[in-house]
């Protein structure tokens, strides 16, 4: 995945960090709506993302959802809350759902061994007597590493005719030919098993399972994995049955073939070019394809699941998907207080914990940045999606947008408490 530039462009840019039905018709909401609106409107026209959706919502509601900019532009189309793009890394949190309610159905433990599940062994040639359990996936302390392997195998073009396309985007660098695609518990078995294609002990830390933090798509993958194999069903349906469908989420899925493709974004890299469609062999770690308004009622309902009402999960679940699992010992560096939104600062089950008590995830993809954070005090949470790269003019653009989004949630969080 692109998190690695998306963190470093957070390091470039500084930034700040039921009535509703009633309080919403009151004209001084719609007028703080419609004040949101001009400025994100305003922003937008600095033209380094070519467009991007938000939202505002708490447990009950979404407050706003709208888009700017534009989806396509041959043919010319708006942005709009309905817009669907894949949202990279924020993905991952379905994955902790979706092992907790594996949990709650007893296919599975946390404590467990991944070793336990797998058609094929995978241990830490450095310490090959230390077990890697699902915790320890779902705490990316495993000691599972990406390195450059994972992107140069992960990323599948669609069209065979964009094979060639490719080689003027450098965003698009890493996409493989279609016929490269495989199974996702293949893709696995080659990176992580000694019998493996691709295998290498770099694909490993020196460090023991559970020592150190080190985020890992592959490890995200390898738990989504585990899923498949203790259920009997894909994670894709798995995640649409025990997720989607009883968040109403009907437009929302990893497959562009399950939904209406006339809704999907093009992808734009920072001059302007179309990036072509592309999936991922690891989709769970980054694939859901998703729109603003569906994804509102997601984050909706993590907010509930915080304050012990969610519907997914079951109160003692949401406990632990919350729970901050790291210590300063699990990091080789001191952590940085400087990153308001940083995710990695602490870590519940595939979610993270900021340094200012946000809850949520970011995500970054070639053409996607994505966030969803919540305040767990107030109850309120936000979300972006953005469907160009960025650059350090990007970066600023995006985190004016996310800022003014933090000014107007704290405004319209008093307004609800009125």
């Amino acid at each position: 995945m692109k998190r690695t530039l998306l963190i470093t462009l957070i390091c470039i840019a500084f930034f700040s960090c039921k009535r509703e039905a009633n309080i919403q018709n009151a004209p001084s909401f719609e007028i703080l709506k419609d004040s949101l609106s001009y400025e994100l409107a305003e922003i937008q026209k600095q033209g380094s993302i070519k467009g991007f959706g938000v939202a505002i919502v708490n447990e009950d509601t979404t407050l706003y959802a709208k888009g700017f900019g534009h989806s396509n532009v041959d043919p010319e189309r708006a942005y709009t809350i309905k817009t669907l793009q894949n949202i990279a890394s924020v993905s991952k949190t379905l994955i902790g759902i979706s092992l907790l309610k594996a949990q709650e159905m007893d296919k599975l433990s946390l404590e467990d061994p991944v070793n336990n599940y797998l058609p094929f062994e995978i241990f830490n040639p450095f310490h090959p007597e230390d077990t890697i359990t699902i915790k320890h996936l779902a705490t990316h302390t495993s000691s599972i590493q990406d390195g450059d392997l994972y992107g140069q195998k992960s990323y599948i073009l669609k069209n065979t005719e964009d094979t060639l396309r490719i080689k003027s985007i450098p965003s698009a660098e890493a996409f493989n030919a279609p016929g490269s695609d495989m199974d996702m518990g293949l893709f696995l078995k080659n990176f992580l098993s000694s019998k493996g294609e691709w295998y290498q002990r770099t694909n490993f830390l020196e460090n023991k399972p559970g020592q150190l933090y080190e985020y890992t798509n592959v490890g995200a993958t390898l738990a989504a994995y585990i899923i498949e194999i203790v259920t009997g069903t894909s994670y894709a349906e798995f995640t649409k049955k025990h997720i989607l469908a009883p968040l109403e989420m009907t437009s929302s899925g990893w497959n562009t073939a399950e939904l209406d493709t006339t809704l999907l974004t093009q992808l734009f890299t920072v001059d302007g070019k179309q990036i072509p469609d592309y999936k991922l062999i690891t989709y769970p770690d980054g694939g859901l394809i998703t729109s603003v308004t569906d994804k509102a009622k997601y984050l909706s309902e993590i907010i509930r699941g915080g304050s012990g009402n969610g519907k997914l999960l079951s109160e003692k679940s949401y406990r632990l998907f919350f729970s901050e699992f790291l210590s300063e010992s699990n990091f080789e560096e001191e952590r940085d207080t400087d990153r308001p939104f940083d995710d990695e600062y602490n870590s519940g089950l595939f979610i993270g914990h900021t340094p200012i008590g946000q809850i949520g995830h970011m995500g970054g993809d070639p053409g996607v940045s994505t966030f969803m954070f919540f305040d767990p005090k107030t109850k309120i949470g936000k979300l972006l999606f953005v469907n160009t790269d960025l650059d350090r003019e990007g970066a600023d653009e995006f985190y004016n947008i996310w800022d003014k989004l933090g000014v107007y949630e704290k405004r319209m969080g008093q307004q609800t408490e009125r």
